[in-house]
């Protein structure tokens, strides 16, 4: 199974770097758009954008979260559009420039945008889209640093941020009975920001850390050798993964010990020792679509067969919609003020209200119509964005490896962040 690219450590912490300089030297010039209550500025029109990739090993992505976007649009449609209006949704963009991309977006008159899916090209699009007060939701970021990233309040993800995988395989060992954890992290941004997350929910948890470590590339045998007395191992990287796993088998780490982030999910068969894995756990961002998900999907995209991070496109696209009906408004600062609210969350300083739950576009749409406000539980789960404009609540697949080191989805786990 392969994962898309979640973090682009050099391009992405030198920019994260630059915006945080900015900020402290310039102060939050641009004020929050969560926090805001702007003036009505649109024309009347909702218009959704989407910036998908074209380059690299998120591109395969495209086409799940396209179906997402354009399934939600199909239903509000059917529901009677925004303010009587049919919601448009505009051509997709991609390129290598995500910037340029989410420009054209803005000018072509787009009111939210929806991506991208690589972490690595969120800088670009937040700062186009920061300057044209559009919000960007993006399905599929993951890179921690992306939540201190300057945008205004003009940016929100469906998708966990890094840590929270750490936080699940914590919760999967807390599950087993372990009462010790070691922690062994690939050296890196992302390995450093799982392991921490990890960390900290394992002292939360009250589990013992012993024996954690860091190791490079797939050196893990020393680490692993240290570590292997823990009631349970955490392994999280982002590649080599056989090379890893078997280093971690040798050093005598059973597989009923294992636990591993969802970059290391593999059919890996007889490439390792027969065993190695049985018993094994690896997390995976998301959750599987439920059948109607699924079969609502494939009826306007009957050759779709990945479904990742659909759901979370689904949702990101069905809150642009329900964000701009709470407003009465389609203008981008409008949707980005009421984002939080329909998602189920709460910001400091603003008095929350009673909200009716509803789950899917079509239910809320109509409890909306109604006069409701209403908390949006999405078909990725809940979202309540925090003051980040990131989820308070983080689901993720189970995998179980079994004797012949093949993965079976088997169970599903939840974490508040």
């Amino acid at each position: 199974m392969t994962r898309p690219a979640r973090y682009v450590r050099t391009p992405l912490a030198a920019a994260v770097l630059a915006s945080v300089l900015a900020v402290t030297a310039c102060g939050l010039m641009g004020g929050d758009a969560r926090t805001a209550t702007p003036a009505a500025s649109g024309d009347g029109v909702l218009r959704l954008g989407l910036l998908l990739d074209a380059t690299g090993g998120s591109q395969y992505l495209s086409d799940s979260e396209r179906a997402g976007v354009v399934l939600a649009v199909q239903q509000a449609n059917a529901a009677g559009g925004f303010a009587g209006k049919p919601v448009e949704l505009l051509p997709p963009e991609s390129g290598a420039d995500t910037g340029a991309a989410a420009q054209r977006l803005a000018k072509a008159g787009a009111d939210a945008v929806i991506g991208p899916t690589d972490s690595g090209h969120a800088p670009a699009a937040i700062d186009a889209l920061r300057s044209a007060k559009v919000p960007l939701i993006s399905p599929a970021n993951t890179a921690a640093g992306l939540s201190t990233y300057r945008s205004d309040g003009y940016y929100f993800r469906t998708a966990a941020p890094e840590g929270a995988e750490g936080a699940a395989l914590v919760e999967l060992a807390r599950q087993s009975g372990a009462k010790t954890v070691a922690i062994l992290h690939q050296a890196g941004d992302h390995g450093k920001a799982e392991a921490d997350g990890a960390s900290a929910a394992a002292k939360a948890a009250g589990l013992t850390e012993k024996g954690s470590s860091e190791f490079t590339g797939h050196d893990a045998g020393a680490g692993a050798a240290a570590a292997k007395d823990a009631d349970a191992v955490i392994v999280v990287a982002q590649s080599e993964g056989q090379a890893i796993l078997a280093a971690v088998s040798q050093a005598g780490v059973p597989g009923n010990k294992l636990l591993v982030s969802g970059d290391l999910l593999g059919r890996y068969g007889s490439a390792l020792a027969n065993g190695a894995l049985r018993g094994a756990r690896a997390t995976v961002p998301g959750v599987f679509p439920s059948p109607d998900f699924q079969a609502a999907l494939t009826e306007h995209a009957p050759g779709l067969t990945d479904l990742t991070f659909a759901p979370e496109a689904y949702d990101a696209a069905a809150l642009a919609i329900l964000a701009a009906g709470a407003a009465k408004d389609d203008g981008g600062p409008s949707i980005a003020a009421k984002l939080t609210a329909v998602s189920g969350g709460a910001l400091p300083g603003n008095p929350s209200e009673a909200r009716e739950k509803c789950t899917g576009l079509p239910d809320c749409l109509a409890r909306q119509a109604r006069g409701a406000s209403i908390d949006y539980d999405g078909t990725s789960g809940p979202i309540a964005f925090d003051s980040h404009g990131d989820v308070t609540t983080a689901r993720f697949m189970v995998f179980t490896f079994g004797a012949d080191n093949l993965p079976a989805r088997d169970a599903e786990v939840t974490v508040a962040r």
